[in-house]
């Protein structure tokens, strides 16, 4: 069985395109066979971004980690002007974020990356809806990670579903984050995560 974090050479292609609107800001995504929620805008990612614009309209160095078609950086890019690099290990959810930029029209970057394996730059925000179906272990990677690429006063942001250890993974991020609960819906929750100083 092929998941949406592996690459395969010999999946089909099948591309649709999605319709989104937020703010009265239409948006087109370009999706395709072997890569996350690709029928429709998932749920969380969802309630994500618009958590996220409900605190953040200022324009932030912003990465996506693990974007899939790039949906949670183009939509936060487009609304608050704000240059996003978007990554995933998926080489063909990348070729499509890459579509989904031109697209839409935004100020983005996109290249394939496992976790943090090819940044090298520092952020304001790192926002993420981590591939829970990669495991425990790569969902507190990526997570508990995201420190090391954020400024001072930087924050993560992420969303997962309650019943898929929204609780469990987030204490063991305390250890190195001052981790808020932002915002509960439809069994997903949001949180905001401030490194901890040393």
């Amino acid at each position: 069985m092929e998941h949406y974090f592996t690459n395969s050479e010999n999946l089909k292609s099948e591309i649709r395109e999605i319709n989104y609107e937020i703010n009265s800001i239409p948006f087109l995504f370009y999706s395709d066979l072997g890569v996350f929620s690709k029928d429709k805008i998932d749920t969380g990612s969802n309630i994500l971004v618009s958590t996220y614009l409900t605190y953040h309209t200022e324009s932030k160095r912003i990465l996506d980690i693990g974007c899939g078609y790039g949906f949670i950086g183009i939509v936060l890019s487009k609304i608050t002007n704000s240059f996003v690099t978007l990554t995933d290990i998926n080489k063909r959810a990348l070729h499509l974020t890459s579509r989904n930029i031109v697209k839409n029209d935004v100020k983005c970057e996109a290249f394939v990356s496992d976790a943090y394996k090819e940044i090298n730059d520092i952020y304001d925000i790192i926002i993420t809806n981590p591939p829970i179906r990669a495991g425990k272990e790569k969902v507190l990677e990526i997570l508990n990670n995201a420190r090391f690429s954020l400024k001072d006063d930087g924050e993560l942001w992420y969303v997962i579903r309650k019943n898929q250890g929204a609780k469990s993974i987030t204490a063991e991020l305390e250890k190195n984050y001052t981790v808020n609960l932002v915002s509960k819906s439809k069994g997903f929750y949001v949180y905001k995560a401030k490194k901890l100083k040393n």
